[in-house]
């Protein structure tokens, strides 16, 4: 595995791998992002993707992890200096890894007769990552995203997410509208007003889950197209974090489903 020594924060490579980091305008140009963190990487690795390049530090050169790495990958290492990565890095005290990556896209057609989380402007990268981490515990493999959601590879959000991406078909800046009339499946969406316990409800079927924004909620559209669901709160609180109700839904889920 080639290496190259980095110095100088203007190089163009270095250029090129801040802009995929900090703008999401310019990953979509590039066609690119960034895995931040061996274990991302070695998950990535492990699907058998590609890697374009991987930036690391002198230090973090030997340690076991990048040795995985070393195995699996046969590209360009560029390494840089601890103050330049600190710089780069949005993990902080991670050990030295930054992969550049093309942005997936989904090879197969949404099924609308499968299970199915819907993000309806979901904004937080946090809640977004945890959202997908948690539906692909629980077996859904389809996730949509609508206008306004925080891009699902980004950064930060495949930092929440912990490798679930890998194992996921996403689609991005979905219009609503265009999509809830063509499921032939039951579509839930959480609300904490006017509507049935979760615990009401049979799940042992294929269904659809809409999580909305976090502060707003779900849309109109989605409320007047999708059978409002609402999980009991004795303790009297006013809503739940978006990632945790969504979490509960998809655990009562599989619950009933074994």
């Amino acid at each position: 595995m080639p290496a190259f020594f980095l110095e100088s924060k203007d190089n163009p490579k270095i250029k090129h791998l801040r802009g995929l980091i900090e703008q999401n305008s310019f990953r979509k140009k590039q066609r690119q992002t960034v895995l931040e963190g061996t274990h991302l990487t070695l998950a990535w690795l492990a699907k058998n993707r590609k890697i374009h390049s991987i930036f690391t530090t002198e230090v973090a050169m030997s340690h076991p992890d990048l040795e995985k790495i070393n195995e699996l990958y046969d590209g360009y290492v560029f390494v840089i200096s601890e103050s330049l990565y600190k710089d780069l890095s949005t993990l902080g005290t991670s050990l030295a890894c930054l992969a550049i990556i093309d942005l997936p896209s989904s090879t197969e057609a949404l099924n609308f007769k499968e299970d199915t989380l819907i993000l309806d402007n979901i904004q937080d990268p946090g809640n977004v990552g945890t959202l997908l981490r948690s539906a692909a515990a629980a077996g859904i493999e389809q996730v949509v995203c609508t206008k306004g959601s925080a891009s699902i590879w980004s950064p930060r959000v495949l930092r929440a997410g912990m490798g679930a991406h890998f194992s996921l078909q996403t689609y991005e800046n979905v219009e609503l509208e265009d999509l809830l009339g063509k499921f032939t499946i039951p579509v839930y969406v959480t609300s904490s007003h006017q509507s049935e316990s979760l615990y009401t409800k049979n799940l042992r079927k294929q269904c659809v889950w809409i999580l909305g924004n976090e502060g707003q909620g779900v849309s109109e559209f989605a409320l007047k197209h999708a059978e409002a669901v609402s999980i009991p709160q004795p303790g009297g609180q006013e809503s739940l974090n978006v990632a945790v109700a969504g979490s509960i839904c998809f655990f009562e889920m599989v619950r009933q489903r074994i």
